[in-house]
C-alpha cells in the first residue's frame, strides 16, 4: 500500500505548553524530595551499618524522611503532568519547610547555610505554586470566576 492509500493519522494540535513558572516549582518540589530521600537513606544505612549513639533513632529517622519524600515527589510528579490536585501537596511541602528551615537557621554552625537554602527554595516555590499563570495551566478555578450552573 502507498501513502496515498493509508495517510497519516493526523497529528493533534498540541496542548498548551507548561508555563515555566510551573516547570520550576516541579523542580524545585523533586529536589526538595531528592534530599529527604538521600537524608533518609544516609540515617537509615547509618543506624544498619554505623554505630549511631542510638540505632533505632536513625533507623526510624531514616524511614520517616523516606517516607515524607514521597509527597514533594508526587507533587513534582503531578505538576509536571499538569494534575490539579498536585499543586496542594507542593503547598504543604513548602510551609513544612518553612519552620525547618528556620530551626536549622537557629541552630548556627554548619547548618546556617543549609536552613538558608531551605528558605530561599521554599519561598520560592510558594511563589510560583501560587502564581496566575500556575493556577491557569493546572485548571484551578479562582475565587470569584464563573460558578457552575446551578
Amino acid at each position: 500500500m502507498t501513502s496515498e492509500q493509508n495517510p497519516a493519522p493526523e497529528t493533534p494540535a498540541p496542548a498548551e505548553p507548561r508555563p515555566g513558572r510551573l516547570t520550576a516549582a516541579a523542580a524545585l518540589a523533586g529536589v526538595e524530595g531528592a534530599a529527604l530521600l538521600v537524608g533518609g537513606a544516609y540515617l537509615l544505612v547509618g543506624g544498619l551499618t554505623g554505630d549511631p549513639d542510638n540505632p533505632e533513632q536513625a533507623m526510624t529517622g531514616g524511614i520517616t524522611l523516606i517516607v515524607l519524600a514521597l509527597l514533594p515527589l508526587l507533587a513534582a510528579r503531578g505538576l509536571l503532568a499538569l494534575k490539579s490536585w498536585s499543586r496542594g501537596p507542593a503547598i504543604i511541602t513548602q510551609i513544612m519547610a518553612l519552620p525547618v528551615a528556620y530551626t536549622l537557621g537557629q541552630s548556627g554552625g554548619a547548618t546556617l547555610p543549609v536552613g538558608i537554602v531551605l528558605a530561599v527554595v521554599a519561598v520560592s516555590a510558594l511563589v510560583l505554586l501560587v502564581n496566575p499563570a500556575t493556577t491557569v495551566a493546572l485548571g484551578i478555578r479562582m475565587p470569584g470566576s464563573a460558578k457552575d450552573p446551578e
